[in-house]
């Protein structure tokens, strides 16, 4: 048996991806349409926001300086890195 490979991972992270945005996508449809926000958690942990992306949400997520280091997408399904909290840590900003 063979040892996994760069490409092995990164089919799976790719599978993962796409079943989060699924489950997403399909939580959001068992709604009522009226319900439909849109956004929320999958089995109440993995944060997904499917709202059109918006210039001051995404810089909301990626760019606050007083925010925590890893903040919910601004658009998407999972985490992102909160760059101005780095900055901040290292005095930057």
């Amino acid at each position: 048996m063979t040892s996994p490979t760069v490409d092995d991972h990164r089919k799976a992270v790719w599978v993962l991806g796409v079943g989060l945005l699924t489950a997403a996508v399909v939580t959001e449809l068992r709604k009522p349409p009226e319900g439909r926000t849109w956004e929320g958690k999958i089995a109440g942990m993995v944060p997904y926001d499917l709202r059109p992306p918006t210039l001051e949400r995404l810089r909301d997520k990626v760019w606050a300086p007083e925010g925590t280091l890893i903040t919910p997408h601004g658009f998407g399904v999972g985490w992102s890195v909160n760059l101005g909290r780095i900055a901040r840590r290292l005095g930057l900003a």
